[in-house]
């Protein structure tokens, strides 16, 4: 049987009066790659601040690394990285060792001197994204999808067990794309990190992907790449709330 880093059983979320989520029930096994679709508003961002503890369920239970979310208190083990676009401003004045060292502030504490092994395990972090060479580059002189391995790194010094990334490709240009996603794929391949990537690039993600999950509001699809390929217009359609029809494209 394998092992689960989430389990969400019956979750349920409503806001304003609206239901979010509508009786969720799935499980993110160790070591999987699982990219999670939906339309704009199905709930993505929903389930995500409900894992990160951000949000409590109106009924239902979460539990991470087999302990209930209300007593899990390792949450280094959870790493997060969100849109770049919407979370850093590029003018900061900083060096990419200095944005990474921010993942270790809460163990080491803000104002506090780091030790040579927490400096070692800051550029082990920005190594680990082949970013070793501009570790004291203003991070703001980086192109997007450089900038987005750093806040990897950033989310690596703590050594996660599960990273969750929120459509953290958006403004990277395809060719920083395909590097990010094969940086994924080494960092769950050799790292034995366990992903979850929220996406609309339904054509990159089934190459990479071990796992599929589609939310718009309930579950509709929790499978593999393969099986996801195999849907036709009527079950996207029903999916999405709206026509859909399939393109397929190779760059």
């Amino acid at each position: 049987m394998t092992e689960s880093v989430v389990s969400m059983k019956n979750i349920s979320f409503t806001y304003e009066q609206k239901k979010v989520l509508d009786h969720i029930n799935f499980e993110i096994p160790r070591g999987a790659f699982m990219g999670l679709l939906g339309p704009n508003g199905g709930g993505k961002t929903t389930l995500i601040r409900l894992i990160l503890g951000l949000l409590q369920p109106d009924e239902g239970s979460i539990h991470l690394l087999h302990q209930p979310i209300e007593k899990f208190k390792q949450r280094n083990k959870i790493g997060f990285v969100s849109q770049k676009a919407s979370a850093f401003n590029a003018g900061f004045p900083s060096t990419v060792f200095e944005v990474v060292s921010m993942g270790l502030t809460a163990k080491v504490g803000y104002l506090k001197f780091f030790k040579q092994q927490h400096k070692e395990k800051i550029l082990h972090s920005i190594d680990q994204v082949g970013m070793l060479d501009y570790a004291y580059e203003n991070i703001g002189n980086l192109s997007g999808g450089q900038q987005q391995r750093i806040f990897i790194a950033r989310s690596l010094v703590n050594e996660p067990e599960l990273l969750i990334l929120d459509e953290p490709t958006v403004g990277v240009d395809f060719e920083n794309v395909q590097r990010f996603y094969e940086l994924l794929h080494y960092l769950n391949e050799t790292n034995n990190i366990t992903l979850l990537l929220v996406t609309h690039d339904t054509g990159t993600i089934t190459k990479h992907a071990t796992d599929i999950v589609c939310l718009n509001k309930t579950l509709h699809f929790h499978g593999n790449p393969t099986e996801y390929n195999s849907l036709t217009e009527k079950d996207l359609s029903q999916f999405y709330g709206h026509p859909i029809n399939i393109v397929t494209h190779d760059h």
